[in-house]
């Protein structure tokens, strides 16, 4: 049996430099409480002082943990990121192992997606393009590829798996969803359509379906 090359070669998103057993608590806490109020307020609304007053802690104490906003917002949306990764290396399938491969790519678009979507703002205040880390796009390209190895696709893997995960980028699915005003399950089926020709198993469509 292969091995799922994500629980074997990939660090969890950008790893960085290991804290203290102190600084790597009151990090995560600082994070707990900023992603709190990304749920209840919005990304645009936390700021440095607004953190530091949710979390009771000075304004210096945020600052030295993150160095600027954007540097929280980045670190916050490696936190993300880490959650998902955990999720497709161990969590139920079919995101997690378990799953036929086709399903397990299935579920990762899915997942990719309404995860984008949901911190778009998020992503595009932790950098001026709102890309995300350099090592969260590599765990998802590579976990792309094995799967598509699984699936016995022919072809340039590695620019294969880049482009089924670029129209899962807050560029594309905003200008679908947000701004062409397309539905969330006819942008995911139209994903799913590619990736199906992309693996040489389309859709049966049912008879008398549409075509």
């Amino acid at each position: 049996m292969t091995s799922d090359p994500a629980r074997r070669l990939l660090p969890l998103a950008d790893q960085a430099a290991p804290e203290r057993a102190d600084a790597a608590r009151n990090r995560e806490l600082l994070l707990d409480a900023a992603a709190a109020m990304v749920a209840e307020l919005g990304a645009d609304e936390v700021t440095m002082d607004a953190l530091a007053a949710r979390a009771g802690v000075g304004k210096g104490t945020v600052f030295r943990r993150f160095g600027s906003r954007g540097g929280l917002m980045a670190a916050l949306l490696d936190h993300t990121e880490r959650a998902w990764q955990a999720a497709v290396i161990s969590g139920p399938p079919p995101l997690g192992p378990g799953a036929p491969p086709l399903e397990r790519l299935l579920a990762l678009g899915d997942s990719r997606l309404r995860t984008t979507l949901q911190h778009a703002a998020l992503i595009r205040a932790a950098g001026a393009e709102g890309a995300r880390a350099s090592g969260a796009h590599s765990f998802a390209a590579l976990h792309v590829r094995h799967l598509l190895t699984q699936l016995e696709v022919d072809g340039d893997l590695p620019l294969l798996a880049v482009a089924l995960l670029a129209p899962l980028e807050v560029p594309v699915l905003e200008q679908q969803v947000r701004l062409d005003g397309l539905p969330v399950e006819r942008v995911l089926a139209g994903w799913a359509d590619l990736v199906r020709r992309v693996v040489g198993r389309p859709a049966v469509t049912p008879p008398g379906g549409a075509t």
